[in-house]
C-alpha cells in the first residue's frame, strides 16, 4: 500500500521549542549538486531578540549548577549525537561530504564533546589561582561565565558547529548560535539532539537564515555579553566588532579555521571573567 511522505519541517530552536521564524520566511536548501533538499527557517531580528531572551532567561540555572553536572550533560549530548550517527552521516553527504568524510565529522565532532566535558570541573583550577598577598589575609582568583555569548557558527555543518558551542556553554555560559547557511540542517538535527539530552531549555537556542542580516542585530544587542564571530568573513569582522563596541562586548575573532584544529582551553577562556576574592585568615 503506498503511503503518503512525512516530510521534516526545519525550523528554529529558541528556549527549549521549535517555533517557526514570526516571519513566516523560508529559503531553500540544497545538496551540494543543487538538487532542492528543505526549506529551512529564515530567522528575523525577531527571532534574535526572543533568542537573546531565552539565553538570559537560561543563564542563572545553567551557571548555577555545579561543572560536574554541567560536564555530564555535555556527555550525554555525545551519547545522543553518537546515536543519530547514520542520520548525520546521511544529511553531511547531501552538504557535500564523501561517505568515509561524512563519518570522520560525526567521530569527531562527538570527541569533541567528549573532550570539553571532561574539562567542566577542571576550568576553575587551571584558570583560577590562590594569590600572594602581603597581610592576614586569602586572595583567590576564580573564573566565572561571561553570559549571553553570541557565536556565528563556521559553514562546516557539525564538527564546526560542536567545536564553538561546546566551549562556550561548558562554562556556564548560554548562546544564541546563528547556523551555517548554506548547510543547515545538520544544524536543526543537533539541535533536536540538545532538545533530548538534559540540556536545559534555552542554554543553547540556533537560528537559520542570513547571516548578514542576522549577525549585526547579534552584535549590537544590548543583553549579548560577548560574540564567537568563527563564521564570519574576515572582511566582515570589524564591522560586527564596532557594532558589538557600542555595549562593551567581548569579541572572539579568531582567524582561519582554527575551530578545525585539536581543541583547546583559548576557547574556553575566551568568554569567562575573572573575580578576585579577598578573605581574612581564620575567619
Amino acid at each position: 500500500m503506498s503511503r503518503l511522505d512525512v516530510r521534516k519541517t526545519y525550523k528554529l530552536y529558541i528556549g527549549g521549542a521549535f517555533p517557526r521564524s514570526e516571519s513566516g520566511r523560508a529559503y531553500p536548501v540544497t545538496d551540494a549538486k543543487g538538487r532542492f533538499l528543505a526549506h529551512a527557517a529564515r530567522a528575523s531580528r525577531k527571532d534574535v531578540r526572543d533568542a537573546v531572551v531565552a539565553a538570559r532567561k537560561a543563564f542563572g540555572g545553567w551557571s548555577g549548577r555545579t561543572p560536574y553536572n554541567r560536564g555530564q550533560i555535555l556527555y550525554r549530548i555525545a551519547e545522543m549525537l553518537e546515536g543519530r550517527r547514520a542520520q548525520f552521516v546521511a544529511e553531511l553527504r547531501d552538504a557535500g561530504l564523501g561517505k568515509d568524510a561524512a563519518g570522520a565529522e560525526v567521530d569527531a565532532a562527538v570527541d569533541r564533546l567528549v573532550w570539553y566535558a571532561g574539562w567542566a570541573d577542571k576550568l576553575a583550577a587551571v584558570g583560577g589561582s590562590a594569590n600572594p598577598v602581603s597581610g592576614p589575609f586569602f586572595n583567590f582568583s576564580t573564573p566565572e561565565p561571561t553570559g549571553v555569548v553570541g557565536v556565528v557558527a563556521p559553514d562546516s555543518p557539525l564538527l564546526g558547529l560542536v567545536s564553538v558551542v561546546a566551549p562556550v556553554i561548558v562554562s556556564g555560559n548560554t548562546a544564541v548560535v546563528l547556523a551555517s547557511e548554506p548547510a543547515p540542517l545538520p544544524a536543526i538535527t543537533f539541535a533536536e539532539v540538545l532538545a533530548t539530552s538534559d540540556l536545559p531549555g534555552g542554554v543553547v537556542n540556533l537560528l537559520t537564515g542570513r547571516r548578514a542580516e542576522l549577525a549585526p542585530w547579534l552584535a549590537s544587542h544590548g543583553d549579548v555579553d560577548a560574540l564567537d564571530l568563527a563564521g564570519v568573513a574576515a572582511d566582515a569582522v570589524t564591522a560586527l566588532e564596532e557594532a558589538a563596541a557600542d555595549t562593551l562586548k567581548r569579541v572572539f575573532a579568531p582567524t582561519g579555521d582554527d575551530w578545525a584544529d585539536e581543541p583547546g582551553t583559548a576557547r574556553m577562556t575566551a568568554f569567562l571573567e575573572v573575580k578576585t576574592v579577598w578573605h581574612s585568615v581564620g575567619v
